[in-house]
């Protein structure tokens, strides 16, 4: 397998189907819960992540990277986390011509291509010497220190109620919007292929890294205490008040109102254990904790709208993203969620399987697989998606060394943005612009969007979603929050969400099985809370879920599998050794225990039956030559090393057509070979012999 070689100009290469330059059919614009361009035209976005310093490629590389994405069908990429090195070093908020001339080489290659660009700049805002006179204690932050060394020196998780931290960030915004692209002629205010900003990534005021923020700046932990202080006098006028609307409960030695030492306990795990016991009490969430979550959500609005517009201000009229990350479980988690709606687009992370920590080390690690439980894993993030917001998932990956990370990506793509009509999808993420020669990067890391169970499946996925293949499903499950009910501590939300580190699980008090029958929202109401379900039992029976589109089935049976059934795309991921599926004119079985088998028209007007070319790709599992794991599974004993081993798929294809196609093998970056296949009626495709997972059929 030749990591570096290119697909651009390959039977895969999706570039033509991009809409070309981006940005030519007006500014994106959010109508209800979907994105639309000025012209009327709806967008879906199929993207991924580039971090850092790949945000500045030199002008060779940044062709290079603009042809590679454009050929995988990426039609968006969200820049991530690039601003930290990008000022002069002196001042925090202002960018330079010599540090962002190859971002603005890059966005216009992209432009070019019809990719569009949104910015996650902000992942803790780094101070520099120049912010020292305008923060209320500069040396304090310059100070902090986490193990997670990205947010020391950074205005993180105090931002969201410090004035003086904020206006930093907003300033950087603002002054990057005003910034003129040579390339383009435009200020990325004005630029129609800026496709959303957002303010913050994975932050926000109930998030419990601001507690240890807060141990190491006593001055704004004072501020905040001063600023509940007031609201609390302000609502109830006298600490006496104060202590009979609190029963005496709430707070800690020392603390009274008239010395402004009140302290709000800004902390997702303090509020999501206080609801939970109110719950299992049958009560409502005592007044303190209400007062104390009422007081944080407002300074988290009075954040955001100061935010909002100020970018407004520019001209900017695209997507605002507030930020990405939920707030543990229960009333908080509902309130985060409704700072992110009242700002625009809902966006969420999840991750799963893999073991501990970023990089790939032996030790155990989760291998078990998504289809074997209906609703897990990736999918499960869904459970946010309000009902009249778009709806971004925008870093997800399944972590190696799972064996069945080829799963994901097709849940995504099929269950998300099909039959959920999620908006958008970032992969996380992608460093180089070709294959990495092992599963993880070369440096070891475990998200890796450039590994074959990746990366081959993304041609066949983007014309999937851009033809629309997978229809919208209708309204299934509906929650509805009212409002009221959350600021008078009512305990009306059954839902749970389990972290560790970045992967979530998420459950309901309604089947997770709804997610793969149709649509499942969320919808936020002044004061009617209530569950709505709509023929549900009609779609779940003992072991399948049939989707409210006709097109897709999920069985639990054995270890699960789903199947595709569209005009445009058939397909087949899971676990389905030896079974015959017959969907529609093309019939699937597979010999392998795991695999996913996808038949692609190439053609972005004609189905299957009517397509000249039709791609086939089928991947299982992959290692590391030398990788070992342990007899049950669940061990990494050994890494191993480069070449990657790609598991073959051996099937057998069947297609109803009436004339004889000529079926050729593919490399692993789309080119033709000399090898071809004889056509039957069953075809037997193994790729025991080819070493192959894409195919092309033609007609």
């Amino acid at each position: 397998m030749k990591a570096e070689e290119s697909s651009l100009g390959s039977e895969i290469d999706m570039s033509a189907w991009l809409d070309k330059p981006a940005g030519k059919r007006g500014v994106l614009l959010v109508n209800g819960s979907r994105f639309q361009f000025e012209d009327g035209t709806p967008i879906k976005f199929w993207g991924t992540n580039l971090c850092e310093r790949n945000a500045f490629p030199s002008p060779e590389k940044a062709v290079e990277w603009a042809n590679f994405l454009a050929s995988y069908g990426f039609n968006a990429v969200r820049f991530h986390k690039f601003t930290w090195d990008a000022t002069d070093g002196i001042h925090s908020t202002i960018i330079t011509n010599d540090k962002w001339e190859r971002f603005d080489r890059f966005c216009h290659e992209l432009r070019e291509k019809g990719i569009y660009y949104g910015w996650s700049h902000i992942y803790g805002h780094r101070v520099a010497p120049a912010d020292s006179s305008r923060l209320l204690a500069y040396n304090e932050i310059m100070e902090t220190d986490f193990p997670w060394r990205h947010l020391s020196r950074s205005t993180a998780a105090l931002v969201n109620f410090a004035d003086d931290l904020q206006q930093l960030n907003i300033e950087l915004t603002v002054n990057m919007l005003n910034h003129i692209n040579p390339y383009t002629g435009l200020r990325y205010a004005d630029d129609p292929a800026l496709n959303f900003i957002e303010f913050q990534n994975e932050d926000n005021i109930f998030w419990a890294a601001i507690e240890r923020s807060l141990e190491q700046a006593p001055t704004y932990r004072k501020l905040l205490c001063r600023k509940f202080s007031e609201w609390l006098r302000d609502k109830y006028q006298t600490h006496e008040a104060l202590l009979n609307a609190w029963n005496h409960e709430g707070l800690n030695e020392g603390e009274h109102l008239d010395a402004n030492n009140l302290y709000p306990q800004p902390n997702h795990g303090f509020f999501s254990y206080e609801y939970q016991v109110a719950k299992q009490e049958g009560r409502s969430v005592k007044q303190h904790v209400v007062d104390k979550f009422s007081f944080l959500y407002e300074e988290q609005m009075k954040f955001y709208r100061k935010f909002e517009m100020a970018v407004r201000e520019t001209g900017y009229k695209g997507p605002l993203i507030a930020s990405c990350w939920q707030a543990g479980e229960g009333l908080t988690h509902l309130l985060n969620l409704h700072a992110d709606y009242e700002i625009g687009v809902i966006d969420r992370h999840n991750y799963f399987g893999g073991g501990q920590g970023h990089s790939l080390k032996p030790g155990p690690f989760d291998n078990s697989a998504m289809v074997s439980n209906i609703g897990s894993g990736l999918f499960g993030t869904g459970l946010q998606q309000v009902k009249d917001r778009p709806f971004l998932f925008s870093e997800w990956m399944s972590l190696i060394p799972n064996e069945y990370t080829a799963e994901s990506a097709p849940i995504v793509a099929v269950y998300g943005m099909g039959l959920q009509g999620w908006d958008g999808s970032y992969v996380f993420a992608t460093d180089f612009p070709h294959y990495t020669n092992t599963i993880q990067t070369p440096w070891g890391g475990v998200y890796n969007a450039t590994s074959p169970t990746q990366l081959a499946l993304y041609p066949a996925l983007a014309a999937l979603v851009f033809r629309g293949d997978v229809k919208e499903g209708d309204i299934i499950v509906n929650r509805k929050f009212g409002l009221s009910d959350i600021f008078q501590g009512k305990t009306i939300i059954n839902e749970t969400i389990r972290q560790d580190h970045d992967r979530k699980v998420l459950d309901a008090d309604f089947p997770l099985k709804s997610l793969a029958a149709g649509r499942v929202t969320l919808e936020f109401t002044e004061n009617c809370s209530m569950l709505e379900t709509f023929g549900l039992s009609e779609l779940i029976d003992q072991n399948n879920v049939y989707s409210n589109t006709g097109q897709l089935i999920w069985s639990d049976s054995g270890k699960g599998y789903f199947t595709i059934n569209t005009d445009g795309t058939k397909g087949l991921v899971g676990f389905a050794k030896d079974k015959e599926f017959n969907l529609g004119c093309v019939t699937i079985s597979t010999s392998n225990d795991f695999a996913v088998i996808l038949v692609t028209s190439l053609e972005s007007d004609k189905g299957i039956y009517d397509a000249s070319r039709i791609l086939v790709t089928a991947i299982g599992r992959a290692k590391n030559t030398g990788m070992e794991i342990c007899r049950e599974r669940s061990e990494l004993i050994s890494v191993g090393d480069a070449p990657i081993l790609v598991e073959p798929v051996d099937f057998v294809l069947g297609i109803k057509r009436s004339k004889k196609p000529r079926i050729t093998i593919l490399n692993h970056t789309g080119h033709k070979t000399d090898k071809t296949i004889k056509y039957n009626k069953r075809t037997s495709f193994k790729g025991s012999s080819s070493e192959a997972f894409y195919y092309l059929i033609e007609y």
